[in-house]
């Protein structure tokens, strides 16, 4: 035993090693209140990027769904349907559902939208004749059952028919066409 306890001791001239300090934290890097702005800006840079995205698919949608064709006229294609606007078509009468006032010119900006299984077709008129004669055109050819609104600057007539509805409206035209009566009919109809 005794050469047990000599061999721990340590000997005149000997090195023993000296054992590592017990590990310190590491010195902070940074404030946590730094840490925190950055994650919430990280956030925010990544919500942004897909916001983004999401936007240019929308527009990138919207872009393929809208054509023009060679006479200006515009379709709008929908998952319910197509819009059309037309600046050179011309409507008639069945297209209309009532006679077109006998003389008038039809104007630009019609209308025919298929949604959804209803179909709507607007087109513009001018006259020279009076608002009175149109008014009074339209209240014969729309029958007895036929809703007419007149005012002074002009007049409405409705015909009503279930799910289908055709709306005469009467005005004095814009200051461009001084003097002539415009008129413009509606014709809603399907289901």
């Amino acid at each position: 035993m005794a050469d047990s306890i000599s061999s721990q001791i340590p000997q005149p001239g000997s090195f023993q090693p000296v054992p590592p300090p017990v590990g310190a934290p590491a010195p902070k890097s940074g404030s946590s209140a730094v840490k925190i702005i950055l994650i919430i800006l990280g956030i925010f840079v990544g919500l942004g990027i897909i916001v983004g995205g999401i936007v240019a698919y929308g527009v990138y949608r919207v872009a393929h769904s809208i054509h023009k064709d060679a006479n200006g006229n515009i379709t709008v294609t929908t998952p319910k349907g197509t819009i059309t606007t037309s600046s050179s078509d011309t409507f008639t009468a069945a297209d209309l559902g009532i006679a077109i006032y006998p003389g008038a010119t039809e104007g630009k900006a019609g209308l025919r939208m298929n949604i959804a299984g209803r179909s709507m077709v607007t087109a513009n008129f001018l006259t020279p004749d009076s608002q009175d004669k149109v008014m009074a055109f339209y209240t014969e050819k729309a029958g007895p059952n036929a809703q007419t609104v007149t005012t002074s600057t002009g007049g409405t007539v409705t015909i009503q028919n279930g799910a289908n509805s055709i709306t005469v409206t009467v005005t004095q035209s814009a200051s461009e066409h001084k003097g002539e009566t415009q008129f413009t009919i509606v014709n809603i109809s399907g289901s």
